[in-house]
């Protein structure tokens, strides 16, 4: 290479831009703001903030500093991870229900000697009510506030732990944004028909209950969560595998990550 020649961009450089990307998604949906606000803040098109949120573009040094402005973060804060977020080994499960996250965190949390925990049952334990409670006497809104609390409180609780979420967590910007940077996330996938059986077959007639299209629901749901759930790091097909194969796909992902 000629003395001052430009070097080819390589792999390092690829991941550097999807890491930016990344915490430029993250860090908007933190703060509940759409691609044309930030974009608008920032001073740039809304096409180019979504090809830098996609890790596709090469912002120039003063759209990062508009960028950062409009985040209220300072410039190299686009290029580190926030503080309190070491993942340590974290693994949260998630899925619609009847995905397999309790069968699969149990024996994967003994695996791995981290306290298994059900968001979801945590937010039972901060109300004093069960979750169908909570929805009918205070609404969606007052849940997702619970739900980001006990998320916290199972982030406070140390860097070793197996959670099982809520499956409509996904639909939480700010809540999923956080739990993505302090847990490594696995998405449980599986088809829309087998979701449907593995609930009936706990004995769990709910989702047939006055609700003649809940299978039509089901498929409407999954199709709509889809993008949200393959934004984890690992989405691991559970149709037609055992428990055991699943929670040995899930541990060899977690230790070749170095957790």
């Amino acid at each position: 290479m000629k003395p001052g020649a430009r070097k080819p961009a390589g792999p390092e450089d690829g991941r550097a831009l999807r890491a930016l990307g990344e915490r430029l998604r993250e860090a908007r949906l933190e703060r509940e703001l759409t691609l044309t606000e930030l974009a608008r803040r920032a001073g740039m098109s809304r096409r180019a903030l979504t090809e830098a949120e996609a890790g596709r573009a090469n912002p120039t040094l003063l759209k990062l500093v508009g960028l950062a402005r409009a985040l209220d973060l300072a410039p190299a804060e686009l290029f580190e991870p926030p503080p309190g977020t070491r993942r340590g080994r974290r693994v949260a499960l998630l899925g619609l229900r009847g995905a397999g996250k309790s069968s699969v965190g149990r024996p994967l949390a003994l695996a791995l000697e981290a306290p298994f925990v059900e968001l979801d049952r945590r937010v039972e334990e901060l109300s004093g009510l069960s979750l169908t409670e909570v929805f009918d006497l205070h609404g969606e809104e007052h849940f997702r506030r619970l739900e980001a609390e006990a998320l916290e409180s199972v982030l406070a609780q140390g860097e070793r732990v197996v959670l099982a979420t809520g499956g409509s967590l996904v639909a939480a910007p700010r809540t999923f944004a956080r739990l993505r940077r302090t847990c490594r996330t696995v998405w449980l996938r599986a088809r829309p028909q087998e979701h449907f059986q593995r609930v009936l077959a706990q004995g769990d007639r709910r989702p047939m209950r006055d609700r003649p299209r809940a299978m039509e629901e089901l498929r409407a749901i999954l199709a709509a969560r889809e993008p949200l759930y393959a934004r984890c790091d690992l989405t691991v097909d559970t149709s037609r595998r055992s428990v055991e194969e699943v929670v040995a796909t899930v541990l060899d992902s977690v230790q070749e990550s170095g957790g």
